[in-house]
């Protein structure tokens, strides 16, 4: 579990393909420093292992899956990514809970600056637009952020000089692709108001006809 505060930006070593898995590495000073094999580390929004530590670089397994979801099959040698360590139980959540599951991908169609915040608006397919909501909560490559648009096929966020400093969002131009996480809550709700068990049938006036009051 994570909270979309981004705690360092790595930068991408290389990225194989090995027997059907591939293999991820990254150098990130900070966050490999506190890291053992078996932990997990959110990359781009995507919760990976890491295999190994060797100085200032992670080591990391990526699933042909995970791939295929998300946007890490486009990394390559130089590129930055956002990182962060797995929350702490005794840690404040100043962002929101993320999984590091990725729903989907979407495209940054619009980038306007806005004094000293940028806007920035995504397109997303229909399975992730119905769990987006207006002030609701979503995680882009990672990263916790406020929904302050939506429409039919898209949606927007507003970002803060801190997260554009702190996070690889400033570098993205329009048509690149994003990780999309969408709020947990929304989806669990989604799922238990499919399994509602069908309204019972005995009802006062059944059992008033049948004798039984």
């Amino acid at each position: 579990m994570f909270t979309g505060i981004i705690e360092e930006i790595g930068r991408v070593k290389s990225l194989n393909e090995t027997e059907a898995i591939y293999r991820l590495r990254i150098k990130a000073p900070k966050v490999s420093s506190s890291l053992q094999p078996g932990a997990s580390v959110c990359v781009n929004g995507a919760c990976l292992t890491v295999v190994q530590v060797k100085e200032d670089d992670l080591n990391l397994e990526v699933m042909a899956e995970t791939i295929r979801c998300t946007n890490l099959g486009q990394l390559s040698g130089g590129d930055c990514v956002n990182l962060e360590r797995a929350l702490k139980a005794d840690g404040r959540i100043d962002g929101h809970f993320v999984s590091g599951h990725v729903d989907g991908t979407g495209i940054l169609s619009k980038k306007i600056i806005q004094g000293t915040d940028v806007f920035m608006q995504f397109k997303a397919p229909e399975e992730i637009l119905r769990y987006i909501t207006l002030k609701g909560s979503v995680a882009i490559d990672g990263v916790s952020l406020s929904v302050s648009h939506l429409d039919h096929s898209s949606f927007g966020v507003s970002l803060i000089p801190f997260t554009l400093k702190n996070s690889i969002l400033d570098q993205k131009k329009i048509g690149a692709s994003v990780n999309i996480e969408c709020d947990i809550l929304a989806k669990y709700i989604e799922r238990f108001s499919q399994k509602r068990p069908k309204q019972s049938s005995i009802t006062p006036s059944f059992l008033k006809e049948h004798g039984y009051i």
